[in-house]
């Protein structure tokens, strides 16, 4: 599970004096150990010091008592090529994301590509082109060294079975927003989402009103007859659904509910109480459906984590969950929980200094946005001190 061929190898990697390590699993949010042991990119041990091979380490982190948790993953992104955004014409936003903490972003379509192929051999070449092209950048180094996964066609009428196993059998694993094509019934989309799953690919469906030209108003009896893997910012994108409509997805679903920053702030609330209530938390996921027309967000993800504990009153551990563990299951990702084998990506955070809060977890329950001291992918750092975050009370420091 270490990083694909090309990247940075990271070496033997520990991290000591974690003051605080967030699990990302919502079962056991919090675990019982102050030292991480990385090698190649690879958590290895997870413990107290004691009970860790911290000896003749590569790089030795002393993370000062600051809390670790793993890197957030945005569910919901439109990236289009590089680090640039001609939605805002903005250069260097996913860079900027990694200083909000995320180091995963998946693509619900490459949308705002200037003239993007609506035909069928054009949207097939886009899907591959885009994959390939961002993992291409992350190997580079590109983006401050994200994870992007991207390439996810915009399904169009007229597409048969064929279509997605070529997709597949290139490397393609998404669908980008269903209903931001000209497909838009629910039978219709069904159909492709039962093909894509067949071969592999996981679909998102747009919910609630149009977002961009050419998008339409997608009701929950579509939602609910298209099936798809995630309902794609069920608060809206911007414009939500009824609350009552939300409701009806909640309960007669099994299907990720994915809240997004750019989206209504009072269903996104309202969403993650019902799911507590409903004891289904383990289907929400976060993401900020950015870049957008009200623009990119590099703090967004610490915003919803923020405001959902706070106003849903969630606890803060169980809501860092929903933004790492949760859509790493729900994706069937191996990055987002620390565990063996998993990952090494990492995001290192204290409360604000002068956060009415007590610590990190209070101060998020407060509605504080954390600071940021260190980001980690594939065990290697990626920025230190927050450009974007307030400043945190402590930070890591890299002691070798």
């Amino acid at each position: 599970m270490s990083g694909p061929a090309g990247v940075e190898r990271s070496g033997k990697v520990v991290i000591r004096n974690i003051g605080l390590l967030l699990s990302g699993d919502i079962d056991r949010p919090i675990l019982e150990a102050d030292t991480l042991v990385v090698q190649d990119g690879v958590i290895t041990q997870v413990g107290r010091a004691a009970d860790c091979d911290t000896s003749e380490p590569h790089r030795l982190i002393d993370a000062r008592g600051t809390a670790l948790a793993p890197g957030l993953i945005d569910s919901h992104t439109h990236p289009v090529f590089g680090d640039w955004t001609p939605r805002q014409n903005q250069i260097g936003w996913i860079e900027s994301c990694l200083n909000g903490g995320v180091t995963t972003m998946i693509s619900a379509g490459e949308v705002h590509l200037p003239g993007r192929p609506k035909d069928i051999v054009g949207v097939k070449a886009l899907a591959i082109t885009a994959q390939r092209a961002f993992e291409g950048m992350r190997l580079a180094g590109g983006g401050g060294g994200v994870r992007v996964l991207a390439g996810a066609p915009v399904i169009e009428q007229g597409m048969v079975e064929q279509d997605f196993a070529d997709m597949a059998a290139a490397g393609v694993r998404l669908l980008g927003e269903i209903g931001l094509g000209s497909v838009k019934a629910g039978d219709e989309a069904r159909q492709m989402v039962n093909w894509a799953r067949k071969h592999g690919m996981q679909s998102t469906i747009h919910t609630g009103g149009p977002s961009i030209a050419g998008s339409g108003m997608i009701d929950e009896l579509v939602v609910l007859e298209a099936d798809a893997d995630v309902i794609g910012h069920v608060n809206g994108g911007h414009t939500s659904l009824s609350y009552r409509a939300v409701c009806t997805l909640c309960e007669k679903s099994s299907r990720a509910l994915e809240i997004v920053h750019n989206g209504n702030e009072r269903i996104a609330i309202l969403t993650a109480r019902h799911a507590m209530e409903l004891k289904c938390p383990h289907r929400v996921i976060l993401g900020t459906d950015s870049p957008a027309g009200s623009g990119v967000q590099p703090l967004g993800m610490l915003r919803m984590i923020a405001l959902i504990s706070s106003m849903a009153e969630i606890p803060a551990e169980i809501v860092f969950g929903f933004a790492t563990g949760n859509t790493a299951r729900m994706r069937d990702l191996p990055q987002g929980l620390i565990e063996v084998g998993r990952p090494a990506d990492f995001v290192f955070m204290d409360r604000a200094q002068h956060s009415a809060g007590r610590d990190l977890l209070d101060s998020v329950q407060l509605g504080d946005i954390p600071g940021v001291g260190m980001v980690m992918i594939d065990g290697l750092v990626r920025c230190q001190r927050s450009r974007n975050t307030p400043p945190a009370v402590e930070v890591p420091v890299i002691v070798s």
